[in-house]
């Protein structure tokens, strides 16, 4: 499962886009805006349906994919005292913010760039309850429920409950399962609430695939629920099937890393619309060493044997992977993305570029299918690769192999480029030892 994190802000207005449908009988008093700048904030507050931002006192933090932020100072609920926060105040602290570079106490460091803001809401500490949702492994998911959620949640993790819940429950089930294991010291005018809101929160979690969901912490007012704080990882693997649920979603780059590069994106797009998972980092764009892997698995392993044979990884250029039987179409796009980062210049110290085509033996992937891609796009860039002086090595097995390896290497042959092809009995990594040996005999 591919795991991507989203602001919270996002997070919420996914609740509350779902609320009516799985929250019957609760009321979650949505209101929350996104921002980049004080002057957004107040241009916001002259929009209908944002009065709110000039009645409320507010609370203003960084939507940015990191946590502990009250223990971080960046929390503004407060000037003089709890509840005081104005429009102003939020604007001129927001425009503070993000003014320099901020190092957290775990010492990531980077510029705050996006903020949520949203009212303040009254209570104390006794009344921050704790939720969170996980998948576990293939057959179970797990519900943690504590009645003592806010800052302190780990220091107290031995209060906190662990359901764990089949991923195919029914609904009785999980009702079952989740009113057993309400924690006893919820306070009984709230266990009612707080049991209808987790039962009907993992369902939430289930039926919208999220990865991890973690709301610290939960009040309820009545039938009121306030969702304070949120954390949430979406399975991006159901990206192609959860389009109308999601929306136009935000897979914002994590806070301290660097923005994704436009080809790393346009992966990402197409990813996100395919059955297929198409993974791109570019890791050194000057490098020599470029790969088309197979498999999340075979992209470790081929990372990791480039590393330790070429001494470091200075001169791997790329991680990522296609898999999943992507179509023809969609492995041509992948290649020629990476191809026209490698091609665009030649290699500082005059070597030649290395193309390492590989992966371990398919389950349901068709070889010759996606290889037809590949071999479309060699087409497209052969002039390009053979002025950067590429050379191309290939391990693959799986349905359809024996034709996808002859079918590249005399496409390959034809088109003037340098190539080695092997099949399943060779070893998955034998092929960079042997590229990087091919280095040494150029070099005598």
């Amino acid at each position: 499962m591919a795991q991507k994190p989203i602001r919270e802000y996002d997070g919420k207005k996914l609740f509350a886009q779902n609320w009516d449908k799985y929250f019957s009988g609760l009321n979650y008093p949505f209101e929350s805006v996104l921002v980049t700048s004080g002057d957004e904030l107040k241009a916001k507050a002259k929009e209908p349906g944002y009065e709110w931002l000039n009645e409320k006192p507010l609370v203003a933090k960084p939507d940015m994919l990191f946590g502990k932020r009250g223990k971080n100072g960046l929390v503004l609920f407060k000037v003089n005292k709890p509840g005081d926060v104005t429009l102003e105040d939020a604007a001129k602290w927001i425009d503070e913010k993000r003014s320099g570079k901020v190092t957290l106490l775990s010492g990531q460091s980077g510029e705050l760039t996006h903020f949520i803001v949203e009212p303040f809401t009254p209570h104390s500490e006794d009344e921050e309850y704790y939720i969170a949702a996980t998948t576990f492994d293939e057959v179970n998911d797990v519900l943690y429920l504590s009645a003592h959620g806010g800052m302190e949640v780990e220091e107290n993790w031995d209060k906190v409950t662990e359901v764990k819940i089949p991923i195919d429950a029914s609904d009785e089930k999980i009702e079952k399962l989740v009113k057993e294991n309400i924690p006893s010291d919820i306070p009984a005018d709230k266990k009612d609430v707080y049991a209808n809101f987790a039962i009907n929160f993992y369902k939430f979690f289930r039926d919208l695939n999220f990865a991890y969901l973690e709301i610290n912490p939960v009040v309820i007012v009545g039938n009121n629920v306030y969702l304070l704080d949120l954390v949430a990882r979406l399975d991006d693997t159901a990206g192609f099937m959860m389009k109308d649920k999601w929306g136009d979603i935000e897979f914002p780059t994590p806070f301290g890393m660097p923005e994704k590069s436009p080809e790393e994106k346009a992966i990402a797009e197409a990813d996100a619309k395919s059955g297929a998972s198409l993974k791109l980092t570019i890791l050194n764009p000057k490098g020599r060493i470029w790969t088309l892997v197979a498999g999340g698995g075979a992209s470790v392993v081929y990372a990791d044997t480039i590393a330790d044979m070429a001494g470091g990884v200075e001169d791997l250029a790329n991680y990522g992977e296609y898999s999943g039987g992507p179509t023809t179409d969609e492995t041509r796009f992948y290649t020629e993305t990476v191809l026209d980062l490698m091609t665009r210049e030649k290699d500082p110290k005059g070597r030649d570029k290395i193309l390492i085509i590989g992966g371990a033996i398919a389950n349901f992937t068709d070889v010759a299918k996606t290889f037809t891609g590949i071999i479309q796009a060699f087409e497209k860039y052969a002039d390009k690769m053979k002025d950067v002086g590429t050379r191309i090595y290939v391990r693959r097995g799986g349905p359809n192999y024996e034709k996808g390896l002859k079918d590249i290497k005399a496409a390959a042959e034809k088109l003037g480029l340098p190539i080695e092809v092997y099949g399943p009995e060779t070893h998955i990594t034998d092929i960079v030892r042997m590229a990087l040996e091919e280095d040494k005999k150029g070099a005598n």
